[in-house]
């Protein structure tokens, strides 16, 4: 997912978002540690994508501070 489609988000759909991701990576944690995952290079894009989200929803937050001070 690109910064530009994330900075478009709402925070609810942020925090949705976040979630489903995360839901998935626990998924893909599974798969790793039973053997059955083939597409390893996605754990990364997901713990990237979530970084991602979370990076925004903390600049959101820290910019609201600001202006409230």
């Amino acid at each position: 997912m690109k910064i530009g489609d994330v900075r478009a988000m709402t925070p609810d759909q942020l925090e949705d978002e976040i979630l489903k991701l995360k839901k998935e990576q626990f998924n893909l944690r599974f798969q790793r540690a039973t053997g059955q995952l083939e597409n390893t290079s996605r754990v990364r894009t997901i713990r990237r994508d979530i970084a991602r989200m979370k990076t925004v929803v903390r600049e959101r937050n820290a910019a609201g501070a600001a202006k409230s001070k």
